[in-house]
């Protein structure tokens, strides 16, 4: 069994252990049972997420690299299992701008692999990094935003609060306070990306064939 393999397992029990921990919950009552329903499929559906790079690759025919898709389950653990399912979110203030910075560092080599992947059998090594460096750049801040978008629809039409307009209270902010959760995130998400950037930078000024590790490829 590769390391991949073990890590996708480990994954798996850790995703099952939540799902337990999330009926017990149920069990004893400790949330409503709207709250605790809704935590059960969210870890159910957790546990399925961490094959869709599999899924992806059986129906589709496209192979992720091992970097992007350690990336993402990484991701998945802090998000989904100990931000929702063991409430992260709520223990810990911050988790959220956590999350915002992790994901777009995601987004930004997985813009890398679509490049090297548009590159076909072209060598990377003498392409111009600034092409990686540019578009996972632009492709993590335009999901960004396009996630902004979801929470904007979401608060709209199901009042979820995911931009934070509301105060704990339920009173609903004014003017800047109103802003501050949005351009938080964007901020954030930003800073994660220019991080992933600069390391990418350095990276590929030492080894020009670095973009190679993540290209996505297509059998």
């Amino acid at each position: 069994m590769n390391d991949m393999k073990k890590n996708q397992r480990v994954l798996t029990l850790i995703g099952v252990l939540v799902l337990c921990y999330n009926i017990y919950e149920l069990i004893i009552s400790k949330f409503s049972v709207n709250q605790s329903v809704t935590l059960i499929i969210e870890a159910m559906a957790g546990i399925v997420l961490i094959y869709l790079p599999n899924i992806i690759k059986k129906i589709f025919k496209i192979v992720f690299p091992d970097g992007i898709i350690l990336f993402y389950w990484f991701f998945l653990l802090i998000s989904v299992f100990l931000g929702t399912c063991l409430h992260f979110m709520s223990i810990i203030s911050f988790w959220d701008k956590i999350l915002h910075f992790i994901s777009p560092m995601i987004l930004t080599i997985t813009g890398y692999g679509i490049i090297a992947a548009l590159l076909k059998k072209a060598d990377i090594s003498d392409v111009s990094p600034w092409l990686f460096l540019v578009m996972g750049f632009s492709f993590a801040g335009v999901c960004g935003v396009f996630w902004e978008f979801w929470e904007f629809f979401c608060d709209q039409f199901f009042s979820m609060n995911l931009q934070r307009y509301n105060a704990s209270g339920g009173v609903p902010l004014v003017g800047r306070a109103a802003l501050m959760d949005t351009m938080g995130d964007l901020l954030t998400n930003t800073l994660g990306s220019l991080t992933l950037s600069v390391i990418a930078m350095k990276k590929s000024h030492h080894h020009p064939e670095w973009f190679n590790h993540f290209k996505i490829k297509k059998i």
